[in-house]
């Protein structure tokens, strides 16, 4: 604290540590690695599981708690985006204070896919001013993206992530086993996710895409590629994020793909996944940099040869210039005045721009659109 005669400064930090684990066969009877978080001898537990989830481990879940002697509230929550709402906060939020725990010692457990962990993620960081939470994520989306970092938050308002905060887990449990019982889709839309940060910062892991990737899905990345895929994946997303936790810096590459599919995503969030905006948003911002003459023709083939190699089912019938010129207005706001979106300059790198015309959103639309068109059929229908 520094005083002087009319005010007083007060000046803290509050340090930020927390664990990235891979905890392989997490729920096997023998496993204690829950318990290296909070009391090890019993206690309770309140946990959040999603329902696909539950339906498929929901008793191997319970037996462990049951097993350890933890006395556990497991409660049973919808997964996917449209249930990203303050509905569904308030109601883990009602279920948790029927259940007492300790504030600081009972660590509330998120098992499931990413919006399920953010949103657990928001409710400990509100509930008494914050309890300490774990987060576990079932979905590829979620074990090399969404439960790394420390945001949660909620949809409002017609806006994703528009309530939120910043709160960092005790620690993020990785069970690659639960790839195992994902859709192929699904499995797809947690892979738009590496593509994205293949193609801004590091040239390595695209490579690793191009060679082992296709294969690694089909084993649900059980292999031994697959493996290092995912661990070169988790490596990058981590290194983006350590040092700007709280995004003071505001000009990210973990960005990329974040700029122009809000608008699509909440637009179509019964049939559009997360990560299948992203990849739109991915291929857009690569069209862009293409047309400015930032990437070169051989370089953008690369990319939209990726795409096509790992069988990520695109439906170019969203696009829509309009909705994605909003979205980028609205990020504006978001990254304080600037565009800030980041385009490839090359595989493995990016730069910012800050003067995209609607025009030329205009012009890679169609670009795009009539790209996609010669490898994929319109999707929605059958999805």
């Amino acid at each position: 604290m520094i005083t002087r005669a009319d005010r007083w400064q007060v000046r803290t930090q509050r340090p930020i540590a927390y664990d990235v684990i891979k905890a392989p066969r997490l729920f096997d009877a023998d496993n204690r690695r829950l318990l290296d978080y909070g009391r090890s001898d019993g206690g309770r537990r309140f946990v959040v599981v999603d329902a696909n989830v539950d339906h498929l481990h929901g008793k191997a879940i319970r037996d462990w708690f049951a097993h350890q002697g933890i006395e556990a509230r497991v409660v049973v929550f919808p997964g996917g985006e449209e249930h990203k709402t303050i509905a569904l906060y308030q109601d883990i939020l009602r279920e948790l204070d029927g259940f007492p725990i300790h504030r600081r010692d009972e660590p509330i457990i998120a098992i499931g896919g990413g919006v399920l962990t953010d949103v657990v993620a928001f409710v400990a960081a509100t509930y008494r001013r914050g309890i300490p939470h774990i987060k576990v994520p079932t979905t590829l989306m979620g074990y090399i993206d969404a439960a790394l970092g420390i945001k949660a938050g909620i949809n409002f308002n017609g806006n994703k992530n528009r309530l939120g905060s910043f709160e960092p887990p005790a620690a993020v449990l990785l069970d690659k086993h639960f790839l195992r019982t994902l859709p192929a889709r699904h499995l797809r839309n947690g892979v738009c996710e590496i593509v994205k940060l293949a193609v801004v910062c590091d040239a390595d892991l695209f490579e690793r895409l191009e060679r082992d990737g296709a294969r690694s899905i089909e084993t649900a990345f059980l292999d031994a590629a697959g493996d290092a895929i995912l661990d070169a994946a988790i490596q990058g997303m981590l290194t983006e994020l350590e040092p700007n936790l709280h995004e003071d810096q505001l000009a990210r590459k973990v960005d990329f793909g974040h700029s122009f599919s809000y608008g699509l995503e909440t637009r179509h969030e019964q049939h559009l996944l997360h990560g299948e905006a992203v990849l739109l948003d991915v291929l857009v911002s690569t069209e862009l940099a293409l047309s400015r003459g930032l990437l070169g023709q051989r370089q953008a083939e690369r990319v939209f040869g990726l795409v096509a190699s790992l069988g990520i089912d695109l439906d170019p019938g969203v696009l829509d210039a309009e909705v994605m010129w909003q979205s980028l207005l609205d990020r504006i706001e978001h990254r304080n005045g600037l565009q800030r979106v980041p385009v490839p300059n090359g595989i493995g790198s990016c730069t910012f721009l800050n003067d995209i015309a609607r025009r030329e959103l205009d012009a890679a639309v169609p670009a795009l659109h009539a790209r996609l068109k010669v490898t994929h059929e319109p999707s929605c229908e059958r999805r």
